[in-house]
């Protein structure tokens, strides 16, 4: 099973929509925008996360519009969302969305945008795979 639930302390989330029934992807929306100079990053909150099975990830992709029209990326290209994310007890498994812009203009990102998509995909792991590290919060948490 997998899905989508709003985050328990951030008002405002949206629970992800797929845009129509042969796409990939749930279309991500931030709650408060803002402008982005250009070459900066700024992370936003969508006060959702994401629930799925254990050998299951979501990854986040910028939608085609963000990245084409407006020039904006994913600071890290690809967010990669595991599984044990969901309910850790740093942070709930809120999902944020850092926005890189890479165009030469000030870009304003409106309230309630949807800047990425998720799509659930299932992982191969090794046969000697011996990991048992817990993970406690986000970037930077499993060292």
């Amino acid at each position: 099973m997998r899905g989508f639930e709003l985050v328990s302390n951030v008002e405002g989330g949206k629970i992800p929509e797929r845009g129509s029934k042969a796409s990939a992807g749930y279309d991500i929306s931030i709650i408060t925008g803002a402008t982005i100079a250009p070459g900066e990053v700024k992370v936003f909150n969508t006060g959702v996360k994401a629930y799925m099975n254990d050998d299951e990830f979501l990854s986040l992709h910028v939608r085609s519009s963000v990245g084409i029209k407006m020039g904006l990326i994913l600071a890290n290209i690809t967010g990669i969302i595991d599984s044990d994310y969901y309910n850790n007890e740093s942070n709930e498994g809120h999902i944020m969305v850092a926005l890189h812009n890479i165009s030469n203009k000030e870009v304003v990102v409106e309230d309630g945008m949807r800047v990425c998509q998720g799509i659930f995909t299932k992982y191969l792991t090794v046969a000697n795979d011996a990991s048992d590290k817990t993970r406690v919060g986000g970037i930077g948490s499993t060292n």
